[in-house]
Parts: C-alpha cells; sequence; structure tokens
C-alpha cells in the first residue's frame, strides 16, 4: 500500500475508527468492573453476602432421605 494512493484517507480513517471503538470498550469495560466490585463492597457492607458465601446446611449437604 502506498501512501499517495487516493483512497489511503478511507483506510486510515477505518482504523482510526476500529481503533476507537476497541478503546473505547476496553475502557468500558474496566470502569464498568470497577463500578461492579465498588458495589459489591458497597453491598457486603451492609450486610449482604452472595449466596456462594452462605455455609452448607448439614441437611441439604446430607442428600436426600432414603
Amino acid at each position: 500500500m502506498s501512501l499517495d494512493a487516493p483512497h489511503i484517507g478511507f483506510v486510515l480513517a477505518s482504523y482510526g475508527a476500529a481503533l476507537a471503538i476497541i478503546l473505547g470498550l476496553i475502557l468500558w469495560v474496566l470502569l464498568d468492573g470497577r463500578a461492579r466490585r465498588a458495589e459489591i463492597r458497597a453491598l457486603e457492607a451492609a450486610g449482604i453476602r452472595r449466596r456462594s458465601d452462605r455455609p452448607v446446611d448439614d441437611a441439604r449437604a446430607a442428600g436426600p432421605a432414603p
């Protein structure tokens, strides 16, 4: 590809647009992850725990009664 091609502006613009979109998505994911972690910390500070953190009930862990 030669830099003096008549359509080089369109090619560079498309690469620039693709780069901007990818960087925007990466930034969005990072900021959203930070916000979700802050939300989880706030919920845990308020006493709300995740279901996966609950202790297993012995009756349920043993399985169904025969």
